[in-house]
């Protein structure tokens, strides 16, 4: 068999819906030394494939990190056979809050080797991943957090928080992990290393790695929450707990958000009006990932410009001329940083909740992290 997709996206998407399966979308991570990732990233093709999982992992010496979703006939099946992996014998799997956002999660099975899972910019090979910070429940955040001492922090990036955050957190204006760690110290936890210290993310990994980083940095009472804002709207649910974050939780899948509260925190980028559903602008040579209420997704045809409308209205051929030669890295695929946004720029930073939804004079302010 192959070890890899052979099929567009059309064709995809066909098999989706002839094989009429219904999925569970799962993410988990895991620290552990895996000698040999490429083998060990084959098995896991074959192993999956079998059970027409989909959706994006990545393999690394350092661990696993996996956002897919399983067929809910196969789940039982998927669980045992990961269960014969020795580090990942009884894992935790964050499952999906919300199902209901896209037709489909994922399209198809993708397995990368890298050289990390989690991309930090570390290189202190002293540094020991595993040795991380306290795990909080949701009871034990909640109370935690109470406390005035205590700082609250956000390890995810801009356009992730800009939908949805935990009250009293401080939401750092970051586009990368690996930006946020150096940034987190210098800006905020200078002079608090014998401080609580509480940091959550979407699952979990990303706080696993800076816990450790920072108990490597010197400071005493690092704390994490436990499976991430996934685990813990899950747990609020079912243990009737006092849900303290607001609004939608950002997810790197088809979805692009599942909804913990009500609550509407940000705004559309182009017309200012109270929205909080991201999209991809259609034009293929930019993909910028921004903020768009329906009003203004029919205006631009999902666009995020008015020349990224003009060039998706031309002859498909006209259109790849266009993009020959361009760089498709960071510079073209950017998270919602551009000057085309009337309502989000460069270099401002959120504003604050009330401001944020009513204020339309003032701007507001990777790749797979979790």
């Amino acid at each position: 068999m192959h070890l890899w997709n052979t099929l567009n996206k059309e064709e995809l998407e066909h098999h989706l819906r002839e094989v009429g399966h219904e999925f569970v979308t799962i993410s988990f991570y895991q620290y552990a030394k895996i000698l040999n990732p490429r083998l060990f990233r084959d098995h896991l093709f074959i192993m999956w494939s079998k059970l027409d999982v989909v959706g994006r992992t990545y393999v690394a010496t350092e661990g696993i990190n996996a956002q897919i979703a399983v067929p809910t006939k196969n789940l039982v099946q998927f669980r045992e056979e990961l269960h014969t992996i020795e580090f990942l014998n009884d894992i935790r799997l964050n499952f999906a809050v919300d199902e209901s956002e896209a037709e489909f999660p994922f399209l198809k099975l993708k397995i990368k080797v890298r050289d990390k899972i989690l991309a930090d910019g570390l290189n202190d090979k002293t540094f020991d991943v595993t040795d991380k910070g306290i795990h909080l429940n949701a009871e034990e955040f909640n109370k935690l957090t109470e406390d005035p001492g205590t700082i609250l922090i956000d390890f995810r990036n801009h356009y992730e928080s800009e939908v949805g955050y935990f009250k009293g957190a401080i939401l750092p204006d970051v586009d990368t992990f690996r930006e946020s760690l150096p940034f987190i110290e210098d800006t905020y936890l200078k002079g608090s290393e014998d401080k609580n210290i509480v940091m959550y993310c979407t699952g979990g990994i990303r706080c696993e790695k800076a816990s450790a980083w920072f108990k490597h940095r010197g400071f005493k009472h690092v704390h994490q929450l436990e499976g991430g804002i996934i685990k813990y709207a899950n747990d609020c649910k079912e243990k009737d707990l006092e849900n303290k974050f607001i609004g939608k939780n950002f997810v790197f899948d088809e979805r692009r958000g599942e909804r913990i509260s009500e609550d509407v925190i940000s705004v559309c980028h182009q017309c200012g009006e109270p929205a909080d559903v991201h999209t991809n602008c259609a034009n293929d040579s930019c993909h910028l990932l921004f903020i768009q209420c329906d009003s203004c997704k029919e205006k631009m045809e999902n666009c995020c410009s008015d020349g990224c409308k003009e060039i998706i209205n031309l002859p498909l051929e006209e259109q790849k001329i266009r993009r020959k030669g361009l760089n498709n890295s960071n510079q073209i695929f950017k998270k919602g940083r551009s000057f085309n946004l009337k309502f989000k720029t460069n270099n401002e930073k959120p504003l604050p909740l009330i401001e944020h939804i009513n204020s339309k004079e003032s701007v507001v302010s990777d790749k797979l992290d979790d």
